[in-house]
């Protein structure tokens, strides 16, 4: 299976998902990545914490606007990576079509991830390190 159009999917798009997309678009820029969530805070940045633990690597996400997810990106997503077992369940029941193709993104270390939304910086960064330890296994499935 070719990944060509990924999508990853958190509650408020405002956090966690766009640090994954951010991660995957550094590590695959030739493929379709983009961002949503399930009650997202629609039209706003990226949190500004998380824009900060990003910066320390170099990766700006200053033109993230967070948006809502909805059939258009679930059709066209061939992988849809969430952040908890919840999530993974809600995107199936809502879309079961999507069943197959959505997977936490700490599936294959068997991981959710945490909401850092409203907490000191340090919940970020450590989010942030639960991403990469988590895409780290996704990599050659993606590449």
């Amino acid at each position: 299976m070719v990944f060509e159009n990924i999508l990853v999917v958190c509650v408020g798009n405002i956090c966690r998902s766009p640090i994954a997309a951010a991660l995957l678009i550094d590590k695959f820029p030739q493929k379709n990545i983009d961002s949503a969530g399930l009650s997202a805070v629609v039209g706003h940045s990226a949190d500004a914490k998380a824009q900060e633990v990003m910066k320390a690597d170099g990766l700006d996400m200053s033109d993230h606007i967070a948006k809502q997810i909805d059939e258009e990106l679930v059709v066209t997503a061939d992988l849809i990576l969430t952040m908890s077992t919840n999530q993974t369940k809600w995107i199936e029941s809502r879309w079961p079509h999507c069943r197959g193709k959505t997977f936490r993104i700490g599936h294959w270390i068997d991981k959710d991830i945490m909401d850092p939304y409203q907490h000191e910086k340090s919940v970020f960064e450590t989010v942030k390190k639960d991403i990469v330890e988590s895409l780290k296994q996704w990599n050659d499935k993606i590449s």
